[in-house]
């Protein structure tokens, strides 16, 4: 359910040459030079026929990639935007949240149950059955206002759920 970004889960091209994100271009030079000769892969024992990139392969062909972004001010530039970017997307849960602790109503449709949790703000973090079904989670009650969760693909699943009008989240844990 929740957003990722492929910049936060791998090293940034920064990371990559070991340089702080307000590295200078001589520094970045350097940096990518010294990288470069150590991963290179003329330095592997791996022949270089085989279809699959060795790991040495792929950490040159990593070096080769931050250098071509970041040695250019306009792509250095439009990458720092695109990572600060990814940083602010990042979810920030402000607290886990059992199904027993939710608030559950049903709807003026008999088969439809709302379930809620207050926020800090005074709105509600909320989803519905249906919602919940269309992503593979199955709601059953037994009509005294319990209601059990169940993931169909794992025994044990969340979803993050966001307030109505601030921008807390919570993760709704089955």
């Amino acid at each position: 359910m929740g957003l990722s970004s492929s910049i936060s889960v791998q090293k940034t091209l920064y990371e990559v040459l070991s340089v702080s994100e307000d590295a200078t271009y001589d520094e970045i030079r350097a940096a990518y030079r010294s990288a470069a000769l150590n991963t290179h892969p003329d330095k592997a024992r791996t022949p270089l026929e085989s279809c699959v990139l060795s790991g040495e392969q792929q950490e040159f062909s990593s070096v080769q990639k931050a250098w071509e972004i970041l040695r250019h001010p306009t792509s250095r530039a439009d990458y720092d935007k695109q990572l600060q970017s990814s940083r602010q997307n990042i979810e920030i849960i402000a607290s886990e949240v059992q199904v027993g602790d939710m608030i559950i109503e049903s709807t003026a449709d008999a088969d439809t149950v709302e379930l809620s949790y207050p926020c800090r703000c005074g709105d509600y973090f909320s989803i519905t059955s249906c919602e919940l079904s269309g992503m593979g989670i199955s709601v059953s009650g037994d009509g005294d206002g319990e209601v059990e969760l169940q993931a169909s693909d794992s025994p044990s699943a969340s979803v993050v759920l966001g307030c109505g009008s601030c921008s807390l989240k919570i993760r709704l844990v089955l």
